[in-house]
């Protein structure tokens, strides 16, 4: 069935009817999961790779949707109030300097390297969809009531962050932001700019620890961050010829119709489905990458 499948994808046409139909259906549901936590992308390197792309040239077209889905998403989260702009720029930038060369690794880097590279990486950064960052929270709070040893001013200031619920996203901005976090998420853009694949999720857990920010405005950051380096990343796959148009904007559409219901479904809350899915989907694209490199 799955060589069945593999071969129809590869043979017919992009636009063919039902090629297209495929493309926008698997592309809303990577962008509504692509929104509300992320690592959906692997399924986007899937479908591109069983339709007869490189790895790196399905990693170059990818980024056409994801820079449409996240234009729209961050556009709805700051018309709900949850995106700081002031935050998103500050976030962002170091993001799209690390992005520039992370893609350009992804651009001349072996295909069998990148591969490996991700085939490693992506279950390792599914492990962070399941951490329970209130958990770690009230362990940390727990730990410094029994031992008795002072929580450090970052920790004390994350802690009243978290429990003061109406504390200005403005005031955390100006109190946490250091050169130290700049360089974090200049590494989290480098991650970024090789494979977009989980970076929204460092995006998220950079914002909630090191910044301060609540779940959902952590969100909002990484919706306007992943819309600022992703125009840096797409270039260089662009000017490696590495972008297949046809089919990047046949399942643009499909990536902003799932991002706008994400956006709306993120603000509500609750994923804990949408984590176990991704998890099932990086854990076997990861496989089928391992075991074609090294059977």
């Amino acid at each position: 069935m799955f060589e069945q499948l593999h071969i129809f994808l590869s043979t017919t046409p992009f636009y063919d009817y039902r090629i297209v139909l495929i493309l926008i259906l698997v592309g809303a549901a990577v962008g509504f999961v692509n929104t509300i936590a992320g690592m959906a992308t692997a399924i986007s390197y899937g479908l591109f790779m069983m339709m007869g792309m490189p790895i790196n040239v399905a990693n170059g077209t990818t980024r056409v949707g994801v820079l449409l889905q996240f234009i729209t998403t961050s556009a709805i989260f700051k018309k709900e109030g949850f995106l700081d702009m002031k935050i998103g720029w500050r976030v962002g930038i170091p993001v799209g300097i690390g992005a520039i060369f992370g893609a350009l690794l992804a651009a001349v880097l072996e295909v069998k390297v990148i591969e490996i590279v991700m085939g490693v990486l992506l279950p390792l950064m599914s492990i962070l969809l399941f951490v329970d960052k209130s958990k770690i929270q009230r362990w940390l709070n727990r730990h410094d009531k029994n031992s008795g040893k002072a929580i450090s001013t970052e920790a004390k200031k994350l802690e009243a962050v978290q429990t003061a619920s109406a504390r200005n996203t403005a005031e955390v901005e100006q109190n946490r932001f250091s050169w130290g976090i700049f360089l974090v998420f200049t590494l989290i853009g480098v991650y970024g700019g090789f494979t977009h694949s989980g970076v929204g999720l460092l995006i998220m857990f950079g914002s909630f620890f090191l910044l301060g920010l609540d779940m959902t405005r952590s969100n909002a950051i990484k919706q306007f961050a992943v819309t600022i380096y992703t125009p840096l990343a797409l270039a260089v796959f662009i000017i490696y010829g590495q972008v297949h148009w046809g089919i990047a904007l046949i399942y643009a559409v499909g990536n902003i119709i799932g991002g706008i219901a994400g956006s709306y479904a993120s603000i509500k809350g609750g994923d804990k489905f949408i984590k176990i899915f991704v998890a099932v989907i990086v854990l076997t694209m990861s496989a089928i990458l391992l075991i074609r490199q090294f059977s």
